[in-house]
């Protein structure tokens, strides 16, 4: 199963210098049941999307609680077995939740196989958008456009030799 777990750029260096995202247990994104009946398509790539994007709001939250990392989200997608992705099956019940999944133990680096990455220009709307996170939650509309705004921006695709690159 191809998972989506959310990091920052110092997160992707750690888990780059130990080889392996961790320790567990780890949230991560998947293509759930949930996620399935609430995007309403058979089409694995854009389910496969629909997860990845889920994670990319996750990193979001993840930038939010680390004040000093680089404004970039980043999503590392790893294949796991079926078994050690664990969706809650209440979850169906939390749009917050949708697609989540826990993998109990820390995960190789080497079952890696992309990091989605923000370009450089996205670091504003992505700055502005953790900035705002604690009013759109809140319910301000003005702040949930906003965040909203960092979701206009496409993540990158970089093959796992690339991650040197990247955490430079």
């Amino acid at each position: 199963m191809r998972v989506y777990v959310p990091l920052t750029l110092p997160g992707l260096a750690e888990a780059h210098r130990t080889g392996q995202l961790g320790p567990g247990p780890l949230s991560a994104y998947a293509v759930t049941p949930g996620l399935r009946e609430w995007y309403v398509s058979d089409d694995i790539e854009e389910l496969e999307y629909a997860a990845l994007s889920r994670a990319a709001a996750a990193s979001l939250r993840l930038l939010a609680g680390a004040p000093s990392a680089a404004r970039r989200r980043v999503v590392v997608a790893v294949d796991v077995r079926d078994q050690d992705a664990v969706a809650d099956p209440d979850s169906v019940l939390d749009a917050s939740a949708l697609g989540e999944v826990r993998i109990g133990a820390a995960v190789p680096m080497s079952k890696a196989a992309a990091v989605h990455v923000d370009a450089d220009d996205a670091v504003a709307d992505v700055t502005a958008a953790v900035d705002a996170l604690g009013a759109a939650d809140h319910g301000d509309d003005d702040a949930r456009f906003t965040v909203d705004g960092a979701e206009d921006h496409e993540l990158l695709w970089y093959g796992v030799q690339e991650i040197p690159n990247i955490v430079g």
